[in-house]
């Protein structure tokens, strides 16, 4: 006999597994598929998607390792602290990486206990329509359901030529379980991984090139957080390379050669013990048998969907990297929130203008709203406010004076526009200011909040005050 729910999620991802665990709150029979493993020991699938597995939470746990590592090395001798020359055992990392991760798949299937979540190990693709819904193929099962939500993530984008090995050459997968720091490492592409993943081979002793066919450092921040984390991140000993073209990829087992051309054309070869391709995402739809039931794809791969996330198939949403947007795991949390409520008749909101970009270099990086160029070329009248953290006597105290706050506010009405953050803490800082712009606060409610001290939130405060030129401390 057919299963039958009112709720079926596709993709146990960050947005599939909250939107079953949303949905089972509201009081739906709801069900959640999920058939990658994600090196799971026993070949089982794992829940929690790329971010959780192979993304987001592996990757912290390395750049914290990482950032430890290198201030054992060199920070710790200017405070009077001595420990001798730091030794990192590179498996040891990575096991401890992956227990973090092994502890949060099984809190999440917890999770689904809790809340009355089915878990189908499987496979989901769309059979057809039915009178009471939809009938989904997961594994061998046909599976019944009234409202079905697609979560299947995305995957690592590869270049033509460029077979990906995860040992030599590695994609995000590879990236997280090298298990010898390489003397020279390669990275095509200066996206967030990129970045992230440079930072943390960096810190350990790899020498690290970046190349970056884009002519411009991180194009989607603020010009002046861009300039500024250029100019540190080289200072911290990357080696970045714009507006190359990547020409043949020859690897063998004892490493890579990547030739290109560089910004003036000339010829250059790079050569590497291992090789890291982050050059974007693509969205996991294949599979889903979209084209037999009519569920409509745009030229990307993506699916379409209006501001709720609602397919042009009725009781078929769609969520998370498969959708326009940007592929962050917050951002599918917060759609895979808003469908769940909606199917209950609720109001469900997810504002695509107000999610946090972070990353989490040293310093980190992290913005919402406009940036300056946005509102120049929009030709909005704005005023700005921006302070530095040497400011900041917290900043100091930690050792951790890189770095500033901006603030962009309407030059008429006071509102906030946009915050852009590079320095310590900037993943926590910016959550003030997104509050501040969901309830249409301007720089002098943020100005007028006492701000606890000595915090490095105050250099959010300075850079409200600042707005209205009457910074205190700088």
């Amino acid at each position: 006999m057919t299963q039958q729910f009112d709720v079926l999620v596709i993709g146990g991802g960050p947005g599939g597994y909250v939107a079953a665990i949303r949905a089972a709150q509201l009081g739906f029979k709801t069900a959640c598929c999920e058939s990658n493993p994600y090196a799971d020991p026993k070949g089982e699938p794992r829940l929690g998607g790329t971010c959780l597995n192979v993304g987001c939470i592996p990757s912290k746990a390395l750049l914290h390792t990482s950032h430890l590592f290198h201030a054992a090395a060199h920070d710790f001798a200017e405070q009077g602290i001595s420990v001798g020359a730091p030794k990192i055992d590179v498996p040891k990392m990575i096991a401890r990486k992956t227990d973090i991760v092994s502890k949060l798949t099984a809190g999440i299937k917890g999770l689904f206990k809790k809340n009355k979540v089915t878990f189908l190990a499987g496979h989901g693709a769309f059979v057809g329509k039915t009178a009471e819904g939809w009938k989904v193929a997961v594994g061998n099962e046909e599976i019944g359901a009234r409202q079905v939500i697609v979560a299947t993530g995305s995957s690592a984008r590869h270049l033509p030529n460029i077979p990906v090995d995860n040992q030599i050459v590695c994609d995000n997968i590879g990236a997280l379980d090298i298990d010898a720091v390489p003397k020279k490492l390669a990275i095509i592409g200066a996206g967030v991984i990129g970045l992230e993943m440079g930072s943390v081979w960096n810190r350990l002793g790899a020498e690290v090139t970046i190349l970056e066919v884009g002519a411009n450092f991180l194009p989607a921040a603020d010009a002046d957080i861009a300039k500024e984390a250029k100019k540190i991140l080289m200072k911290q000993g990357l080696v970045l390379r714009f507006g190359v073209k990547i020409g043949a990829v020859k690897a063998s087992k004892k490493g890579v050669s990547v030739a290109y051309a560089d910004q003036d054309g000339k010829e250059e070869k790079l050569e590497a013990d291992r090789l890291i391709v982050s050059v974007g995402r693509v969205p996991n739809t294949e599979g889903l048998n979209a084209a037999a039931v009519g569920l409509k794809l745009n030229e990307r791969g993506m699916i379409e969907v209006d501001a709720h996330c609602k397919t042009n198939l009725e009781g078929v949403w769609a969520i998370g990297d498969v959708v326009r947007g940007p592929m962050l795991a917050h951002k599918a949390m917060e759609e895979g929130v808003m469908v769940a409520e909606i199917i209950a008749g609720q109001a469900g909101h997810c504002d695509l203008n107000l999610i946090p970009s972070v990353i989490y270099t040293t310093p980190e990086i992290a913005w919402i709203g406009k940036s300056e160029q946005q509102l120049q070329a929009a030709g909005v009248a704005y005023k700005t406010g921006k302070i530095p953290f040497m400011a900041n006597g917290r900043a100091l105290g930690i050792g951790a004076p890189e770095g500033f706050v901006k603030m962009l506010a309407d030059a008429q009405t006071d509102r906030i526009l946009g915050v852009h953050i590079i320095g310590a803490g900037a993943s926590d800082l910016i959550a003030e200011a997104v509050t501040a712009i969901e309830f249409a606060g301007a720089s002098e409610d943020l100005a007028r909040i006492c701000h606890a001290h000595p915090t490095l939130s105050e250099v959010l405060h300075e850079a409200a005050l600042a707005c209205d030129k009457r910074a205190l401390h700088f």
